[in-house]
């Protein structure tokens, strides 16, 4: 017994603990699905717990009865129904738990670096398609696998070109409509299908594109590069956030960066 409150309330260290580690866990919860429409669910949920803590201190058993069933039948309906919620919430899990050095030496998967060749092709397509006003959406993944990303279009496995770049965004290209993926020196798939961000905040000159790197930033570590196809503008996406590009250069700086894990990165929250 370390702690004796009020004289009725005895609180052992093993109890701080605990519910240090509860409130720490909803605070994750809320900062993770504060911008999303899970925010409603969890404060409903709350409620509903809320509600059933206080009929059973006031041993109201018919109650108790009723919410123990809607509970039981409930907890299987919110399995069902918010399943694409509960897999993000697991996905976003273990991107963090990758940034655990332990965790990520254990199961991490091995990084494909980028070259300066490579990166020097990607930012001089990107730099003609914003010429060109060419839509792009350019996924360049790190170390955790976007392989069910991979299998929603179709594999080129390609050394990297801006010529090759260019083409398969080329508006007329029975490729250019999603997403191309390239890892290290080579183009790994086009026409990919990218998960959508469930944020209500996003400004409302950011289309589709945008959209959907956002999405599979916050699903993963990839790097994100979309040109917008209405200005021709070139932003850098990571981790949820983007980064309107200026010019070509900062456009390397930031590639070269996220490979080589130092630099500054110029981020700006949306």
């Amino acid at each position: 017994m370390l702690l004796d409150l009020f004289g009725f309330l005895s609180l052992t260290f093993t109890d701080i603990l605990d519910i240090c580690l509860v409130g720490l866990i909803i605070y994750v919860l809320v900062r993770w699905i504060k911008d999303s429409p899970a925010m409603n669910i969890f404060l409903a949920i709350f409620v509903i717990y809320a509600l059933m803590l206080v009929v059973d201190a006031l041993h109201m058993k018919l109650m108790s009865r009723l919410i123990s069933t809607f509970v039981d039948v409930g907890v299987i309906a919110l399995v069902v129904i918010f399943q694409p919620e509960i897999r993000h919430f697991l996905m976003r899990l273990g991107v963090e738990a990758h940034g655990v050095p332990l965790v990520n030496r254990l199961f991490g998967g091995k990084e494909r670096e980028m070259d300066k060749t490579s990166v020097n092709e990607i930012t001089e397509a990107c730099n003609r398609m914003s010429a060109d006003k060419t839509g792009a959406l350019i996924v360049i993944p790190h170390k955790v696998s976007l392989e069910h990303i991979v299998e929603t279009g179709d594999k080129i496995d390609a050394h990297v070109s801006r010529r090759l770049l260019m083409n398969l965004f080329f508006k007329n290209s029975p490729l250019h409509d999603g997403a191309v993926i390239v890892s290290g020196d080579r183009v790994i798939a086009a026409r990919c299908t990218l998960p959508i961000t469930e944020r209500t905040d996003i400004p409302a000159q950011f289309g589709m594109r945008h959209k959907a790197a956002i999405g599979i930033t916050e699903e993963s570590d990839a790097d994100v590069i979309v040109v917008s196809e209405e200005t021709g503008r070139i932003s850098f996406v990571k981790g949820g956030k983007v980064t309107p590009i200026g010019n070509i250069n900062e456009l390397k700086l930031l590639l070269g960066a996220a490979f080589s894990g130092t630099g500054t990165e110029r981020k700006k929250r949306i």
